[in-house]
């Protein structure tokens, strides 16, 4: 488990951006369930700093939200923003998109990784979850599931590719430094 002083500050700021992303940047679709972009930050820091930093961001991220809507924190659905964001951090696991272009290859990699890890966080354990727990009925919340998660599928595989590109193309290639 790699904490370091970088690692938390990460943490930090990436619960802080899933927060605000997900209480006052969303469109609603459907019965508690929006189209936001949290889900995509939330990959991009789980891709950079690990499958711990994802989950802790997922968690804290998403308690935050729930608190501050004022109806509850639904537990399911935290727990599940922990599980993908677990998962985004081993979809590309040990890529160095710091040091390597960011290559068509772990591209495809990335965006096929995030739409299975969001459609088993969404389309199967959030819905279970909601029926294990809250007892919901089943039709709800597996359609509220499929809301989910096409909508975090498309914005964390168009998003979340676009933050990583533009990240790893900011970063200093070893070949473009050298002494005089």
């Amino acid at each position: 488990m790699n904490l370091n002083v970088k690692t938390i500050v990460a943490i930090g700021i990436g619960a802080a951006l899933f927060f605000v992303l997900g209480r006052f940047a969303v469109v609603p679709v459907f019965a508690n369930t929006n189209l936001s972009f949290q889900y995509a930050v939330l990959a991009f820091f789980a891709v950079l700093f690990g499958p711990i930093a994802g989950v802790l961001i997922g968690l804290i991220g998403h308690i935050l939200i729930d608190m501050s809507w004022g109806w509850g924190i639904w537990w399911s659905w935290i727990i599940v923003s922990g599980v993908v964001g677990c998962g985004f951090g081993f979809v590309v696991r040990y890529a160095k998109i710091e040091q390597n272009d960011f290559t068509i290859p772990l591209i495809i990699r990335f965006v096929i990784g995030t739409i299975i890890v969001n459609l088993i966080g969404w389309g199967l354990i959030a819905p279970g979850l909601d029926i294990l727990i809250y007892q919901q009925p089943v039709n709800h919340v597996f359609t509220q599931g499929l809301f989910a998660f096409v909508g975090n599928a498309v914005t964390t595989a168009v998003v979340g590719t676009l933050l990583l590109f533009a990240y790893n193309k900011a970063q200093p290639k070893a070949e473009s430094l050298y002494k005089e």
